[in-house]
């Protein structure tokens, strides 16, 4: 067992206003509307808390692949202060969703063109509002979960050698993505 991996970090608060110490990464805006909430007696230590954000991703106007890893670890190596937990990655969007997997080796255009096999761009959906074949972005998030949940050790995500955190994205019509990155520990 690493030396202190047995204890938790003391929890870190924010500033009145919502405000915390160091800057948050570009792309990445801390929401001041909740601060860290830590489980625990008044006057005991207290051992679990959550702090989040949100980053915001531009996805253009054509189905996309993202990688979002280095907005998400650089997230996690402030709200965990170096230590462990997990890392929560949410987008609130009825059209996208979050994937682990390689990326920049091709698979970001297989996974694509596997989507288009199973969910054709074209006018066959029923939700049928907005760009032809809309429909088929509605219809992936069941296929392709809208969360990831990865373990954060010392501070880093606990990713695979070749794992990346992914956006997908097939809706044209909405290029501007938001993603909650929370953190416990």
């Amino acid at each position: 067992m690493r030396a202190g991996a047995g204890r938790a970090a003391p929890p870190r608060r924010l500033a009145p206003g919502g405000t915390r110490g160091p800057a948050w990464p570009a792309g990445v805006r801390g929401t001041a509307a909740r601060a860290p909430s830590c489980a625990g007696e008044a006057g005991q230590e207290q051992s679990l808390c959550m702090e989040t954000a949100i980053v915001r991703v531009r996805t253009g106007t054509k189905p996309a692949v993202r990688d979002i890893t280095g907005e998400c670890t650089e997230f996690a190596a402030g709200a965990s202060r170096g230590g462990d937990g997990l890392l929560h990655v949410f987008v609130p969007h009825a059209t996208a969703g979050l994937a682990l997997m390689e990326l920049g080796s091709g698979s970001d255009t297989d996974l694509l063109a596997a989507l288009d096999e199973l969910l054709p761009p074209d006018d066959r959906w029923r939700h049928a509002h907005g760009s032809r074949g809309h429909g088929r972005s509605h219809v992936m998030p069941a296929l392709i979960a809208p969360f990831v949940v990865v373990p954060v050790l010392g501070g880093r995500p606990a990713l695979g050698t070749w794992q990346s955190i992914a956006l997908i994205d097939l809706n044209v019509d909405n290029p501007d993505r938001q993603i909650r990155v929370s953190f416990i520990g």
